[in-house]
């Protein structure tokens, strides 16, 4: 497979903190790859800038043949879970669903429904705030989904899910990638995802420590 996001070099300061380190990295399209690391290893980070939502002190980032700057702020086509979750506590989740997806206008008031049925939670009047965590982190996840991006940054979305809810994420996730999208999961341990992803970055004070076979055949 030919790489569709090439890191090169990159580096990242904030207030002369330096937190990600000449990062040099290599991601296949249409695979699963996972990142590795304590708080503060530089995943959110790194996660943020590959989401265009940050921009590099230095080096490049380049997906599917386009330089990431700060004239193109994102990649298009894609879903994203990254710490806050943007959504609002005293909406549904049809109605939180409803207003992010007239952002692109790409998807029918159908296909929200059957994201939110997808992702098991009932389609009724209860708001975002009266969710439990694994309830958000549900919704969440279908926002990140819904649209079939082709790009999916997923930063620790098995937080407060139990076993069955992971088991549905992980299927979900193969039906994406079946679709055609490249998925990069973040999380302290992979425990969960032992054997689910083609390559495994570990990473711990900004840098890459090391790179893994995750196991997954292509």
């Amino acid at each position: 497979m030919s790489a569709y996001i090439e890191i090169r070099n990159c580096s990242k300061t904030i207030k002369q903190a330096e937190i990600l380190k000449n990062i040099n990295l290599d991601i296949e399209w249409n695979s699963v790859c996972g990142f590795v690391g304590r708080n503060g290893s530089g995943k959110t980070m790194l996660f943020k800038m590959l989401a265009g939502l940050l921009m590099p002190s230095g080096g490049q980032i380049n997906i599917n043949g386009q330089v990431l700057s700060a004239g193109k702020t994102y990649p298009e086509k894609i879903g994203v879970m990254i710490e806050n979750n943007g959504l609002w506590p005293f909406l549904n989740a049809y109605e939180n669903l409803s207003i992010l997806g007239d952002i692109r206008g790409e998807i029918s008031p159908t296909h929200i429904r059957r994201a939110i049925r997808h992702v098991e939670l009932a389609d009724d009047k209860k708001t975002f705030s009266k969710y439990s965590l694994g309830m958000k982190q549900r919704l969440v996840f279908a926002q990140a989904i819904m649209e079939h991006p082709r790009l999916l940054i997923l930063d620790e979305p098995t937080n407060a899910l139990d076993k069955s809810g992971v088991c549905l994420f992980k299927d979900i996730i193969d039906e994406e990638v079946f679709l055609g999208a490249t998925v990069l999961i973040a999380s302290h341990s992979l425990e969960d995802f032992e054997g689910f992803c083609h390559k495994v970055v570990y990473m711990n004070g900004g840098e890459i420590e090391s790179i893994e076979n995750g196991g997954r055949s292509q």
